[in-house]
């Protein structure tokens, strides 16, 4: 099967070409990430990935997950520039990668995720230079929230502005019992630039994410699983073993399914009930003449475990 695309001749036989047109307002961003990409591709060529940020394609059993891993000690993996870079490099190729399953986005660095961004480096720059890098870091994290595959990230320590932002870009987030979390801009006089004042309060409800932007106010990982921030918190030390728990649990689905799963839900949220309802209808045809779907059903008449090949 072929890029995932609702068609507009196949929206018009079955007459929704209209009322799927809400849908489109996730395409805001749609439009930046397909920039991201073309400016990513020669990224790519050109340049090789700052060490910061590394990849690693899991092996065996777990083939298909890959993981995303931060790795600037020194700064607690605080986003300055080369940063930025090469989480753009890696997601890159990960959006080029048809075996990839799911993405795991964790840090290397004992009691940090992420500190947020790099503030040393951000005082050399003029207002102009910063606008620039912001805009750069919310296409980044726009990008990531819609890679087509499921992602989680892996939060253990500090989960701070940019950083939480981040972690608000991926579908799941599992953190551990001293996870600390927060968005704490107003504090310097800025608001959070990178997506959090739109994503955390789809995720949390509007009173309350107004609460922890004014303030600032850090929450630890009990109170953001109470607040729904976090899917699941365990304790101290063990969030990637969860998170891989939960990427091996996805890894044995059918990656089509899982991308169109993705697509459906994503693009549903952003129409009325009705325009979204056709676009889960697209996606669910998309996946009745595949390859996967004939397995699923043998492998159910057969009671045996599928073995999906993304076709």
């Amino acid at each position: 099967m072929g890029a995932f695309t609702i068609s507009t001749r196949s929206l018009r036989q079955s007459g929704i070409a209209n009322r799927v047109q809400a849908s489109r307002s996730v395409s805001r961003s749609t439009s930046g990430c397909d920039q991201f990409r073309y400016l990513n591709r020669r990224t790519l060529i050109l340049e090789p990935a700052p060490e910061c940020v590394r990849l690693a394609r899991l092996a065996d059993s777990d083939k298909g997950i890959v993981e995303v891993r931060l790795e600037r000690p020194e700064a607690k993996n605080a986003i300055g520039k080369e940063m930025l870079r090469g989480l753009r490099h890696h997601l890159g190729l990960i959006s080029e990668d048809a075996s990839a399953n799911v993405v795991l986005l964790t840090s290397c660095v004992p009691k940090v995720f992420c500190a947020g961004a790099d503030l040393k480096e951000r005082r050399e720059m003029n207002a102009s230079e910063i606008h620039s890098f912001v805009n750069s870091l919310r296409s980044t994290f726009s990008f990531l929230e819609a890679l087509q595959v499921p992602t989680i990230a892996v939060i253990e320590g500090a989960a701070l502005g940019g950083g939480l932002e981040m972690a608000l870009s991926c579908d799941i987030r599992i953190c551990g019992e001293n996870a600390v979390m927060g968005l704490p801009e107003t504090s310097l006089a800025i608001i959070p630039g990178a997506g959090g004042t739109q994503r955390l309060p789809r995720l949390v409800g509007k009173s309350t994410a107004k609460e922890l932007i004014y303030t600032g106010r850090r929450v630890t990982g009990r109170e953001a699983l109470t607040l729904g921030l976090v899917n699941h918190c365990a304790p101290a030390g063990e969030a990637h073993a969860k998170a891989l728990e939960i990427a091996r649990n996805i890894n044995e689905k059918g990656p089509l399914a899982l991308r169109m799963a993705k697509r459906a839900i994503d693009r549903g949220l952003e129409a009325d009930k009705e325009s979204a309802m056709e676009v889960e209808e697209d996606c669910y045809v998309q996946l009745l003449n595949t390859t996967d779907r004939l397995e699923g059903l043998a492998a159910f008449a057969e009671k045996r475990k599928p073995v999906y090949k993304g076709e």
